[in-house]
């Protein structure tokens, strides 16, 4: 799995991305199960809402060799700070649309 993490522009100050790392290496959270090996292609945030560049960014981690696109936790599950996107079920399903490929997503990743 070569994997392209999406994060939230706002939790960028709190979070430095160790919890979604380390949820990969110890195949916790979304990953656990996975057997395959794990690449992180790229950690990107969304652009700021309303997710304004996210469709960008993962045409981008894509073109770079992600097959999977991950939204951290701070997109879905609101962490650090408690908020999560108001405009993340929305902002998948244009990712969704504009990629047209197989591409596997993964809704949080701890």
């Amino acid at each position: 799995m070569k994997v392209g993490i999406i994060r939230c522009m706002q939790t960028e100050d709190y979070c430095p991305g160790t919890t979604d790392f380390k949820a990969i290496r110890e195949r916790t959270g979304v990953f656990e199960g996975i057997e395959e090996e794990i690449e992180i292609v790229g950690f990107i945030n969304c652009g700021g809402c309303p997710a304004k560049k996210a469709v960008l960014r993962a045409r981008e981690l894509v073109r770079r060799g992600a097959d999977t696109i991950a939204f951290a936790s701070c997109i879905r599950k609101g962490t650090p700070i408690g908020y999560p996107c108001p405009f993340a079920k929305k902002m998948k399903e244009i990712i969704e649309k504009d990629l047209r490929e197989k591409i596997r997503f993964l809704d949080y990743t701890h």
